[in-house]
């Protein structure tokens, strides 16, 4: 079923994990992709895979974090496919090896896992919800996280960015009803992806111990979600936070 014939779908940090199986399941869907990622090497061979199913793709390798760099994407994105009708707000990562308990944290990481997860979401938003607005028609969906709620020890800056976005997701969804626009958060649980490979081990023993369906989420699981929110059939659902992660938490 091609519930998103005909539709622009721009996709943040799409090169990817979560991102990647976004881009394939809107592409399935039979929406054209502007996808923007900061590796030129997996985002090419994305755009190749993409387009050898008949899909139309845009990509460009860029930085999220630059202001200029996305304001430049955008515009040659929407040049090459039209309009963006859905926009999903993927981008964004932890601290990673900077992860340290807050008591030794420094504000530079703060600032970077910040930035890289609100701010890009505040920044892509901004750039394309005012055309949906006018058009009467749109759909943001902004990627969360679990640890938004849950709150994990050593994820202070992760937890504080990511519960930033569900605020910034309520507020805008409210503003933007009215035109047509829907806004939403999802928040994915332990996802198998290079992220969670790059920790595994006992945490990663642990997040599957803790699932109560028995087993690890595929980046499949989240983009099926993306998929609902993004077609008509998502168009009663707004300012939602709605957790993806097999039962290990809920609000």
């Amino acid at each position: 079923m091609k519930r998103l014939e005909g539709r622009v779908a721009m996709i943040t940090g799409g090169a990817n994990g979560i991102g990647r199986g976004c881009a394939l399941r809107t592409a399935a869907e039979g929406a054209a992709l502007g996808i923007i990622d900061l590796e030129p090497e997996p985002l090419a061979a994305l755009q190749a895979e993409l387009e050898a199913t008949g899909a139309k793709v845009f990509t460009q390798a860029a930085d999220c974090t630059d202001a200029a760099q996305v304001r430049d994407f955008v515009a040659v994105a929407e040049a090459a496919l039209g309009p963006t009708d859905i926009l999903v707000n993927n981008v964004g990562q932890g601290a990673r090896e900077r992860k340290t308990s807050f008591l030794d944290s420094d504000e530079a990481v703060w600032r970077f896992v910040v930035e890289i997860n609100l701010f890009t979401t505040m920044r892509f938003t901004r750039a394309v919800a005012p055309g949906m607005a006018a058009r009467g028609y749109g759909r943001v969906i902004n990627m969360s996280s679990e640890s938004a709620v849950i709150g994990p020890v050593g994820s202070h800056d992760y937890s504080a960015a990511k519960a930033g976005i569900i605020g910034f997701t309520r507020a805008v969804a409210r503003e933007l009803a009215p035109q047509g626009v829907t806004v939403n958060a999802v928040c994915p649980g332990p996802v198998r992806t290079r992220a969670l490979e790059r920790s595994a081990g006992e945490e990663a023993r642990k997040a599957v111990a803790s699932i109560p369906v028995g087993f690890l989420g595929e980046p499949e699981d989240i983009a099926g979600m993306v998929a609902l929110l993004a077609s008509d059939e998502g168009r009663y659902i707004t300012g939602q936070t709605i957790i993806v992660n097999g039962g290990r938490w809920w609000l």
